[in-house]
This record gives C-alpha cells, structure tokens and sequence, in this order.
C-alpha cells in the first residue's frame, strides 16, 4: 500500500477536484470537512454566483448534522473503519448559541460510548450551510 492513499466512494457525497474527500496515511484516516450534502448530487451554479458544492438537505440543524455524520460514516466505510474508530472531531457551527445544544443532541445518537475528542467552534460557514464536521480516525491495517 502507497503511504498515503485517497479514499473516494462512489454516489457518497460530491467529490470535488480541490480536496479528497478522505486521506488514509497507514492506521490513520483524515476525512475532511463534511456537510449536509445529499449522496449523488452534484455541484451546481457558476463559480462566484450562487455555486453550491452540491444539495443541501432541507431543514435545520438537527437534519444538517445527521446527514454530516451519514457522510462521514460512509466515507469512513469505504476506508474500511466505523464512527467507532473515530478519535477526533473538529465542528464548526454557523451559529453556534442557537445550535450548539440541537446540534449536540444529535451528536450524542451517533457516540454513545467512549466519544471522540471534540472540538466545537462557530465559523461562517459556506452558503445555507449550518454545520460542517471533519474527523480523524485510528484503524490499523490488517
């Protein structure tokens, strides 16, 4: 195996030519930012004028954050690991005083024992977008 190696999933959430979606590098797997984005819609729009990195679930934080952790569990899938697996979390919240405690509770469905480190942070974020998660995972090579 390369020393480093880019995870992609086929009809998981848009790839695009500016990131890997995920970077497995030995035990550890680096999944980036994730958002809301629905499998197997692509971008759409021009650049700089109204360009979305491809569909936004409906609805608010709690939707957003379910269908991040869904992205993340597939992307993690498809580099042979599980939320299990995961070490740390960085969040960020596009308002972090009206969400931080729906956000959280959702969260919480997803580690219900032995939670990752987190970090929790309010960013402006791109577009509609309410909540965006990337993650770090340990899962040794068989």
């Amino acid at each position: 195996m390369k020393k480093k190696q880019v995870v992609l999933i086929p009809n998981g959430p848009p790839q695009h030519p500016f990131l890997s979606p995920a970077m497995r590098a030995g035990d550890f797997i680096y999944v980036s930012g994730n958002v809301g984005l629905l499998p197997g819609k692509a971008a759409y729009g021009e650049k700089n004028k109204g360009w979305m990195p491809g569909e936004l679930i409906a609805g608010g934080i709690e939707v957003q954050t379910r269908q991040t952790i869904e992205n993340l569990k597939a992307l993690l899938e498809a580099a042979g690991a599980t939320l299990e697996d995961i070490v740390k979390v960085n969040t960020f919240l596009r308002d972090i005083d009206r969400d931080f405690h729906a956000y959280n509770d959702v969260y919480q469905e997803y580690f219900k024992v032995d939670p990752p480190a987190r970090t929790t942070v309010e960013a402006k974020i791109y577009n509609h977008i309410l909540v965006e998660i990337e993650c770090v995972a340990y899962k040794p090579l068989a």
